[in-house]
Order: structure tokens, then C-alpha cells, then sequence
């Protein structure tokens, strides 16, 4: 049967999904919108694979240097493959796993350092079942009192770097405690950013770290030219979004934009109602000057958003802002405040091209017959018809 599902498959359903193609899950039409809003990190400046590994590199010498982690930790190197944005960590279990969205634990995805934890083990460690009670699932931007779920691209070094901390101390019998052993390398990921090595990093080579700077230009240059509005809200500070902005749009991007805000501190940003705004000169230094109104051409700092929308007025779907953070930069401004928003997954582009193969094609083909003949012949009771729907079961669970 599963051959003559096979051969009903016409060649051509395979390659049906464009990869580069701009997909949406609500109705929308562009026609409407007449503000555009961006990040600037892994949104409208697109890094370089390159750039995780020296992020992993340089945190993991910062826990061996000054939090005087073991030296062998130092052996670890990144490995890309290990882990995907959306994973939940257990900070108390030290269990790096994906959950879905009902709160059950995929069984087969839970490791601790970087191992596999089988699923007995991951059921016994929650009480006999496979559910996270909501009260210690992450919060609406991905912290939990127990359990963080990593949302951001910057994230990738940082799940790696943990799970091979917690594997040097397992692999050698060292004791430790669960929450500092994650505080401190959620630190050390930190002081990568707060010291400003990454921003250095990607100064120093623009060609290196920055990808597709021609289209960035080209797409904010085709809304200006059509009468949109244009805004940037991001956390990286002044000085490394001039430079990468100079680098893809040129010395003048400035005047695309209508409002500039630095060091936003998002999330806070957009929860925070007491952190005024405050403008920047040119060479970075902070004014003490009350804002009044948001200038075009000039920079600012902090702010909260209430302010924004009271200076600004842009409101409701009129405004469409796109970000990589699917909790801090999105979900929040389309639940709360009405904008439309647009996520950027750099990861959709391998999917979409996993789906286009006919071997997945076959297998979802497959799959779905397996659940039409399974809803046929749960009807029948008796013991040949039980041992047939037990191998579907078991098959269907595989192809999944």
C-alpha cells in the first residue's frame, strides 16, 4: 500500500514552496501600511554564520578566565548542529529539550551536557508524565522561574556553551549548582555583548560578518521612494549601527529614516513606561533636554514605547514592524498595541527546502494515509485488527 501511495505522488507537487518567498499567517495588504519599522540585528543587518563560534570562543574564555571555570572547558568547540532556536532549558534539571506548544517534552529531545537523557528518565524527572505545569513554563518573553526558552539567533552560542560546560562537569564528577552554573554563563554570553567584543568583531571586517547589505539598501530605498514612513528601534548602541548602516545603505541612511533609537533595551522597551528618551549628538554624548517630538535626522536613546506612540501617533495596523525575536521584538506590539509585525527566520529557508524534497513529500503522503487508515480501523476490536493498528501506530510515530 505504501508503494501505491508512493507512485500517486505527481513529480511536480515537490518544489511547490519558494524558500526566498515572504509568507504570511493572517491577511494583509500592503497597501495599508504606511510605516515601516525595524531591529537591526539579524533583521536588517544579516550575519554571517562565522560570527557564532567566536561568540561561543570568546564566552567560554571569559568563564575559564574570570569566573576561574577548569581549563578543560577550553576544549570544547562550537558545533553549529547541536541545538535550534526555541529550546527550553531546565535550569534546576540542567535538561536542554523542546517543548511543545501544549507543554509536553518531545521525548527524544531532552540532553543534559551533551548527552541524550532517555525517556524514562525525562517522565520520571517530572512526576510520571511528559507536561510542564504552566506556573514554571517560560513567561511571554521566554523566562520561567525555572525554564528559559532561547528565542533569539544569539541564543545558538549560548545553548552550546552550556551544554558543554555541564557535560566537562559531569564528565568529571565535579559538583556544582544548577542556577549559578547557568547565571554564569548567561553572564559570560552577556559580557560578549555588554563589553562590546562582537560589536569590534564585526567593525573590523563589515565583508566578513555582514550579508546581503545590497538588498537592506534596495528594500529601504523602494519604501522611501513609495512615501513610507521608516523607523529603527534596536539595543546595539550608536556607534555599530552606524557603521554596519554605512556599510550596506551608505554614509546618508540616516535620511531614510523618520526616528532612530539606540540601546532600547528592548523588551523593557515595550513594557517599561519610566524610561524617558534621550538624544545623542554626533559623537555619542547624551543630551539633558526634555523630548518633545521625535526628529528625523537625529538619535535617540532608552525611551518606552507609550512615549513613542504619544509622539509619534503611529498606531494600530497602519504600522508594520519586523524583527528576529519572535516574544520581545513581535508578539507583544501585534497583542497589545495593534501593529502588524513580521518575523525574521533565517532558519525557514532550510525547511522550506527539506519540505521541497520528495522524500519528504513521500513520507508526509505516507503519514496521512496512515492516520486516514488508523481512524478506519480503530472500530475493530478484535486481535488481528489491535496488532495491525499497534504497527501503524508504532510507523506512523517513526515517520513523525
Amino acid at each position: 500500500m505504501r508503494r501505491l501511495v508512493h507512485d500517486l505522488l505527481p513529480p511536480e507537487v515537490c518544489s511547490l514552496l519558494n524558500p526566498a518567498a515572504i509568507y504570511a499567517n493572517n491577511e494583509i495588504s500592503l497597501r495599508d501600511v504606511e510605516v515601516y519599522g525595524f531591529d537591526y540585528d539579524y533583521t536588517l543587518a544579516q550575519y554571517s554564520d562565522t560570527l557564532h563560534p567566536e561568540i561561543f570562543n570568546a564566552a567560554r574564555d571569559i568563564l575559564v578566565e574570570h569566573y576561574k571555570y577548569p581549563e578543560g572547558i577550553r576544549k570544547y568547540d562550537y558545533n553549529p548542529s547541536f541545538a535550534i532556536r526555541g529550546l527550553h532549558y531546565d535550569i534546576q534539571k540542567s535538561l536542554l529539550m523542546k517543548i511543545d506548544a501544549f507543554h509536553y517534552v518531545q521525548l527524544g529531545t531532552a540532553y543534559r551536557g551533551l548527552q541524550p537523557v532517555p525517556d524514562e528518565e525525562v517522565i520520571e524527572l517530572y512526576g510520571g508524565t511528559q507536561h510542564i505545569p504552566l506556573y514554571q513554563m517560560s513567561g511571554f518573553y521566554g523566562k520561567g522561574p525555572s525554564i528559559k526558552q532561547f528565542m533569539d539567533i544569539f541564543s545558538l552560542p549560548e545553548m552550546a556553551l552550556l551544554s558543554c560546560v555541564v557535560d566537562h562537569f559531569l564528565g568529571h564528577g565535579l559538583e556544582f549548582d544548577q542556577a549559578h552554573l547557568y547565571k554564569d554563563v548567561t553572564d559570560a554570553i552577556r559580557d560578549v555583548h555588554v563589553k562590546g567584543l562582537m560589536y569590534q568583531w564585526i567593525a573590523r571586517d563589515m565583508e566578513k560578518y555582514i550579508l546581503r547589505g545590497d538588498e537592506t539598501f534596495a528594500v529601504l530605498s523602494r519604501l522611501v521612494a513609495h512615501g513610507k514612513q521608516l523607523f529603527l528601534i534596536t539595543n546595539s548602541p550608536f556607534s555599530f549601527v552606524d557603521k554596519g548602516m554605512r556599510h550596506m545603505v551608505g554614509p546618508d541612511w540616516r535620511q531614510l529614516f523618520d526616528v532612530v533609537i539606540v540601546q532600547a533595551d528592548k523588551p523593557s522597551f515595550f513594557t517599561d513606561r519610566r524610561k524617558p528618551f534621550r538624544k545623542l549628538d554626533e559623537k555619542g554624548s547624551l543630551h539633558w533636554d526634555r523630548i518633545t517630538r521625535l526628529e528625523k535626522g537625529k538619535i535617540y536613546r532608552q525611551g518606552n514605547l507609550f512615549d513613542f506612540l504619544r509622539l509619534t501617533e503611529w498606531r494600530g495596523p497602519r504600522v508594520l514592524y519586523f524583527g528576529d525575536h519572535l516574544y520581545s521584538d513581535l508578539a507583544d506590539l501585534m497583542l497589545r498595541h495593534g501593529w502588524r509585525t513580521g518575523a525574521i527566520i533565517p532558519e525557514l529557508e532550510r525547511e522550506i527546502r527539506i519540505i521541497n524534497t520528495e522524500q519528504y513529500m513521500h513520507s508526509l503522503t505516507w503519514q496521512q494515509a496512515l492516520t486516514g487508515l488508523l481512524e478506519r480501523m480503530q472500530t475493530y476490536q478484535d486481535a488481528e485488527s489491535r496488532q495491525v493498528l499497534a504497527a501503524w501506530m508504532k510507523e506512523r510515530q517513526e515517520l513523525r
